[in-house]
């Protein structure tokens, strides 16, 4: 009985501690947070490269950025994205960007959608774009290196199955390793992998190459730049390794 007592006594003094040794051990998995948009308030964070494209619409109760015109106006200075919305929340290296996207373009083999990051200018950024069908150049990761856009995917799948629903698209990046990895919904296998370490960091956005979509929910994580960051909007500052 003695024995029995003494156990339970020792098991009382370890077993809290050996909980919080392993609850503060145990890895999060996800970066800070550094900014969260639903568009419910004042759109003041946002620059449209073509600004006849945007405009934040009630739906439902619910207020979302809506790309609404499929022709732009907008001329890029390379072959790249027509429609580009950029955040300026903080500019970061290590990044997860996560948003809700609509696709409301009617349904062919082009349709798409494109998450950007490591924007430093219109000349040159990274974009993911969610193509329904792929090819070389639909369903990529490219780069925007002052020239046309080239594709830099290491793997990717066959399509993105777009229909008239909400979807859940993310793009990971790590900037040591360069590794670059795009989800789809709750799917916990990227649909699309590259690596690049062109560009340090840089900030992040949202929009399409010739179509239209919705978007809602936008949350960054990530890590800021070791380096002062005073504006990211001039080629001659690009950042690079």
């Amino acid at each position: 009985m003695r024995r029995f007592v003494c156990l339970l006594l020792l098991l009382a003094i370890c077993l809290p501690s050996a909980l919080a040794a392993d609850a503060k051990d145990e890895p999060t998995g996800k970066l800070p947070l550094v900014a969260k948009e639903d568009f419910e308030g004042e759109q003041s964070d946002w620059e449209y490269l073509d600004p006849k494209s945007w405009k934040v619409v009630d739906q439902d109760g619910d207020r979302v950025l809506s790309q609404h015109v499929k022709a732009s106006s907008y001329k890029p200075p390379f072959r790249s994205p027509f429609h580009v919305a950029v955040w300026h929340a903080p500019a970061v290296g290590d990044l997860e960007l996560t948003a809700r996207v609509r696709s409301t373009n009617p349904d062919y083999g082009g349709r798409d959608a494109c998450l950007i990051f490591g924007y430093q200018d219109p000349a040159h950024y990274y974009y993911a774009h969610l193509g329904k069908r792929t090819d070389q150049i639909h369903n990529q990761i490219h780069i925007v290196d002052g020239a046309d856009r080239r594709k830099i995917t290491k793997t990717t799948n066959k399509g993105t199955p777009w229909d008239d629903q909400w979807h859940t698209v993310r793009v990971v990046r790590d900037v040591k390793s360069g590794d670059i990895k795009v989800y789809w919904d709750d799917q916990k296998e990227p649909v699309m992998t590259a690596v690049d370490k062109t560009f340090a960091w840089g900030r992040v956005g949202v929009g399409t190459f010739d179509d239209t979509a919705d978007w809602d929910d936008i949350e960054l994580r990530g890590v800021a730049p070791k380096i002062p960051v005073d504006r990211v909007d001039t080629p001659s500052v690009t950042p690079r390794f």
